[in-house]
């Protein structure tokens, strides 16, 4: 295979990556990472920095669709962005010295509980009645348009939601991916925002999480111009085109798409813990 055919076949693979991550808020790092490992051989370091990249190209090209279209909160994303940016730095900064096989595992286990909860479990797509004192204080409430009109939705359990943001933050140094499912549970599972608010809300935050690692990859050398490039440009262009998907779409089939892409993921994190794949 020569570096066009690999250049080629990495950039359609990203482009499936970048709709995915685009659609459900997961961040096209979830696909690129065991694609570019399992997939064409590549050293697991590098891919890990290919994807962050990637991450930031998605959340670039989604999020401002998401912020015109009045989905986004962005009170919300840039409060939980202290606690994903710190946690990034650290994940990043131990990412060569610590195995992640025994987090993949223990990550792997709690998506496959998530994945139930999301799918399954959560039957309204509303927050519970009435305001929580600390987010009206940080006036995190708002609305976003639905078909029948604007709704009003209250953000709850603002410390809960924080705390779940700083470990996605440091999944996404420690194992080079955005980190989007947690931040979407976090949103979505703990502070109750509306599902597409959720995940709108986490591809607006997935590149900030993702540059706040790249820097210290970029830093150790793992950042390879020849194979990032066409893996941001494909998840650019797959965004751009899941971002028009999520925005017509029902809740119930991003739901569901969201929960068996987890399910994928955690049986990706498990198997390569198990094995020591990393």
């Amino acid at each position: 295979m020569n570096i066009l055919e690999f250049s080629s076949l990495v950039f359609v693979g990203s482009l499936l990556a970048g709709f995915l991550g685009a659609s459900t808020g997961l961040g096209g790092g979830v696909v690129i990472v065991p694609l570019l490992v399992l997939g064409f051989g590549v050293d697991i370091r590098y891919a890990m920095g290919a994807s962050l990249v990637s991450v930031i190209a998605t959340s670039s090209a989604a999020a401002s669709a998401y912020v015109k279209e009045g989905f986004s909160n962005l009170r919300v994303g840039m409060f939980l962005e202290i606690a994903t940016t710190i946690g990034a730095v650290a994940g990043a900064a131990v990412a060569t010295r610590i195995n992640p096989s025994a987090i993949a595992v223990v990550f792997g286990l709690v998506l496959l509980y998530s994945a139930y909860e999301s799918g399954f479990s959560r039957k309204s797509d509303t927050a519970p009645a009435g305001p929580d004192k600390l987010a009206t204080r940080l006036r995190m409430n708002s609305a976003y348009p639905t078909p029948e009109g604007t709704r009003q939705y209250y953000v709850r359990a603002v410390p809960g939601g924080f705390g779940v943001m700083f470990i996605a933050g440091a999944l996404s140094g420690l194992l080079g991916i955005g980190s989007g499912a947690l931040k979407v549970i976090a949103m979505d599972q703990v502070m109750r925002l509306p599902f597409k608010v959720s995940t709108t809300t986490s591809n607006f935050m997935i590149g900030v999480t993702a540059a706040a690692s790249a820097g210290v990859f970029l830093n150790r050398g793992y950042i390879d111009p020849g194979l990032a490039m066409p893996v941001m440009l494909g998840v650019l262009i797959g965004s751009l085109a899941g971002t028009r998907f999520l925005l017509k779409a029902s809740t119930r089939i991003l739901r569901m798409v969201f929960a068996v892409v987890i399910v994928a993921l955690a049986l990706e994190m498990l198997y390569k813990g198990i094995t020591r794949g990393f």
